[in-house]
């Protein structure tokens, strides 16, 4: 299974090469602005959702990284869309706001069933938040409370016993081909890491053997910010509830491990611990958990018609 997952992922990856130098496109056309969002006790839920005119010759991979997001924010957003041939000129709503994951340390929290890691800065009570790519099946990134113990610029890969033969050597030297990017900042579980990547469409898949995928310009601006020592949270969270003053948000993901035997029970437990429980309306909960689309959705009692959770069952028509 694991080789045949493999063969698929260079098949993919060989191709998407191929459409992207098509398209013209090279990392340094990317940037991104470091973002801290606001938040506290009453506030988790952050950032607002972005409206976008879909030029010619444009793909929901393009967009999803100009936009600061992993390609799972849009599939699931457009699954009935095709990535490569877009309505052109179509308006969509872009995913751009999310619902904080729980955090007992409030350092740096990585959700995998949303793929997303979320770095909070308590002293200013802000939080910024980047797209990652995860372990794939069999190599699953690992759960749990670490700490950063090495940070390295232009790092050499020590390659893994089992992918030497593949590689043709035991250690690759920095440079283009190098999986893990300009920056890699290792964390107490072995072997692991949180790294950038030489093929950026690996963000917001199921793709590396347990690590931590960042596009070029999101650990460009993350790596300055985390000294060694802060502590890390791998959670597994496919549904997050959240506020925004008096209204409440659900966003729920899909169980991409396949750890969870009864997701409706799953969300149902987490609703009925919830503090604002009843103020939330429970068709737009259960529609929403059904969904999975991974964008917060506004399941308030009192919320009007014109809610997200109609603006995105409607794109998904």
């Amino acid at each position: 299974m694991k080789s045949k997952r493999l063969i698929l992922a260079l098949i993919l990856a060989a191709a998407l090469g191929c459409i992207l130098a098509q398209h013209g496109l090279a990392d340094d056309e990317f940037t991104a602005e470091l973002k801290r969002y606001p938040y506290r006790s009453d506030l988790t839920v952050i950032g607002n959702p972005s409206f976008y005119k879909i030029p010619p010759k444009e793909d929901l991979l393009e967009i999803a990284r100009r936009f600061g997001l992993g390609y799972n924010e849009v599939d699931l957003l457009f699954p009935k869309m095709d990535p490569w041939i877009l309505p052109r000129g179509k308006r969509i709503m872009i995913p751009t706001f999310w619902v904080l994951p729980p955090s007992k340390l409030e350092q740096l929290v990585i959700n995998v069933p949303e793929l997303r890691i979320y770095f909070f800065e308590k002293k200013n009570s802000t939080v910024q938040t980047y797209p990652i790519g995860i372990g794939d099946e069999g190599w699953e990134t690992p759960l749990g409370t670490f700490h950063i113990n090495d940070k390295r610029t232009n790092p050499t890969w020590y390659i893994p016993a089992s992918l030497q033969e593949k590689y043709g050597m035991a250690q690759m030297p920095p440079g283009p081909d190098n999986p893990l990017g300009e920056f890699v900042m290792k964390f107490s579980a072995g072997a692991y890491g949180i790294h950038g990547t030489h093929m950026p469409w690996g963000v917001g898949r199921l793709v590396s053997h347990g690590c931590i995928r960042c596009y070029p310009e999101h650990i460009r601006l993350l790596y300055p910010h985390v000294p060694i020592g802060t502590k890390l949270e791998i959670i597994y969270e496919p549904v997050k509830i959240g506020q925004k003053g008096d209204q409440v948000f659900v966003e729920a993901h899909p169980d991409v491990y396949q750890k969870i035997p009864d997701y409706l029970q799953y969300a149902l437990d987490k609703l009925a611990k919830h503090p604002m429980a009843q103020q939330i309306d429970r068709k737009r909960f259960m529609n929403a958990v059904h969904l999975q689309n991974g964008v917060p959705t506004n399941v308030t009692n009192l919320a009007s018609e014109g809610t997200s959770l109609n603006l995105v069952e409607a794109m998904q028509q």
